[in-house]
């Protein structure tokens, strides 16, 4: 019996093997071509805020032939003219040299006799503007205090053209002045550097072709406006604040970068595609089309801080204590940037060496100390002593005042500084106010300094300007007449429209 078992069962498996199930009907296949999609195709086009080229600082289609004769012209350069001539045409320095310079027939001719000419001055540190007149919380816009960080936000956002304290620095022989966010922030946005004179908007007074700045700032402030509303509230969290920053900002360049790379291999194959299939027969087969990269989210903080990165922004730090001036110097050393310029600095006599070393300026004060804690060592021969070391030192303001009397704040620099042995030369004291502070501000291959083919940036004094009888009798900023002494100065529309002597003549609005 259980051989037969076995049998059947031998010959069951020898029979006909099962029937397979039917396949499954394959899902239908896309016979559509692929396409090359750019996204950024899809973004609508916006128009950038214009901006002038460089070139267009020395250009004025409204400028009137002026020639100023007889002056002693003191051109910054190093070298003095007695009795010279300055022509200016065109928004430009046409000529400049002695007595027997060519004046053309139809400029304007200005007597210089007794008096001095000099470039039009410049303000390396100034709210004018941003902290505008009269004072108020309206017209507060020089601190966006939200937040340790705010590298987006720009001076130009909050420039107000009418502030009437404008005019009056014009009266003082200012021509040109960097805007600045204030330093309660770390970083407080970028800088905006300005023709002085009063305009309808922002761009109307842009300084053409400046390069980007930006401000920050280390020390009391922050921490006092930080301390209690999540910091920093040390020194230390400071410095890790801005080192983490710029972590923050290398990682975001980094994006970038390989962004660009990916997109521009992205658009190489796509038209290496576009040739492949121009050679396919109809109906055959395409290149199968890759996706675009993603590009990165913008942030505008990053954007600011990556153009520090890569050297296009410069960089503008608030900084008094040669101990915080070190420490600035090290984070700009670890993350590979360059300082322009410290600004108060009422210590940098102490690290002039390191300072100078590696071509950093300083815009400081002629005898401002002892305001707070951290500028009790400032001293007045401060300018005198970077200078000696071969620096670039300015004078500046920071003041609506003090922008009105640059030229006496360098006289007293240079009196200090003579007064303890260190001889600067007038040439030396009237950079500080003109050639150094146009370094600073990336300007002065086109001002600063009186030659042929500049910006016709011009200040006529009625005597010397580091003499306390000195006062700008015609100030001149590209080749424009925006200041005459004898005229008195030109109110803006503000004033104007809001003057005491309207007020009583019963106009109503």
């Amino acid at each position: 019996m259980r051989h037969a078992l076995c049998l059947l069962t031998v010959l069951a498996a020898c029979g006909h093997p099962p029937k397979k199930p039917p396949p499954e009907p394959k899902a239908p296949q896309l016979d559509l071509p692929e396409a090359w999609v750019d996204p950024t195709a899809d973004v609508p086009a916006g128009t950038p805020r214009p901006v002038q080229d460089k070139r267009a600082a020395a250009v004025s289609a409204a400028a009137q032939p002026i020639a100023i004769k007889n002056a002693t012209i003191w051109t910054a350069t190093g070298k003095a003219i007695a009795g010279g001539t300055i022509v200016l045409r065109g928004g430009a320095i046409a000529a400049i040299g002695d007595a027997a310079t060519h004046v053309p027939g139809d400029a304007r001719v200005i007597d210089g006799t007794g008096k001095f000419v000099t470039p039009g001055l410049i303000d390396a540190h100034s709210h004018i503007g941003v902290y505008a007149a009269p004072s108020s919380a309206a017209n507060d816009d020089g601190n966006e205090s939200t937040a340790p960080v705010t590298a987006g936000a720009r001076a130009q956002y909050g420039y107000w053209p009418q502030d009437p304290q404008i005019s009056r620095a014009i009266a003082g022989g200012v021509t040109t002045a960097m805007i600045l966010p204030g330093s309660a922030n770390l970083v407080g946005g970028r800088g905006f550097t300005v023709a002085m004179r009063p305009g309808r908007t922002s761009d109307d007074v842009a300084f053409p072709g400046a390069p980007s700045v930006v401000k920050m700032a280390c020390g009391e402030n922050p921490k006092r406006v930080y301390g209690g509303r999540g910091g920093p509230a040390t020194r230390m969290g400071e410095y890790a604040a801005f080192r983490t920053a710029f972590i923050e900002a290398r990682g975001y360049l980094g994006k970038k970068v390989a962004y660009t790379r990916a997109r521009e291999q992205w658009v190489k194959k796509r038209a290496r595609a576009a040739e492949l299939d121009a050679a396919v027969p109809a109906g055959k087969p395409k290149t199968k089309a890759e996706p675009a990269p993603e590009a990165p989210t913008v942030d505008e903080k990053l954007e600011t801080l990556a153009g520090v990165l890569r050297g296009d922004v410069l960089v503008q730090v608030h900084c008094y204590k040669a101990s915080d001036i070190r420490e600035m110097i090290a984070i700009a050393e670890e993350f590979g940037f360059k300082i322009r310029s410290f600004h108060h600095a009422l210590e940098a006599y102490k690290v002039r060496d390191l300072l100078v070393a590696r071509d950093i300026a300083i815009n400081t004060w002629s005898d401002w100390w002892g305001f707070k804690l951290e500028a009790f060592d400032g001293i007045p021969e401060n300018a005198a002593l970077f200078t000696q070391q071969g620096g670039r030192a300015t004078i500046h303001s920071d003041s609506a005042i003090g922008i009105q009397r640059l030229n006496q704040d360098a006289a007293k620099a240079m009196a200090s500084g003579r007064a303890a042995g260190i001889q600067i030369t007038e040439d030396q004291a009237l950079r500080w106010i003109t050639a150094n502070p146009a370094w600073v501000l990336g300007i002065d291959d086109v001002t600063g300094t009186l030659e042929t083919g500049k910006r016709a940036d011009v200040t006529l004094w009625s005597a010397s300007p580091f003499s306390v009888y000195g006062r700008a009798e015609v100030v001149i900023a590209g080749g424009e007449v925006t200041y005459e002494r004898e005229k008195g100065a030109t109110p803006s529309d503000f004033e104007l429209g809001n003057s005491a002597a309207e007020r009583g003549t019963g106009v109503t609005r």
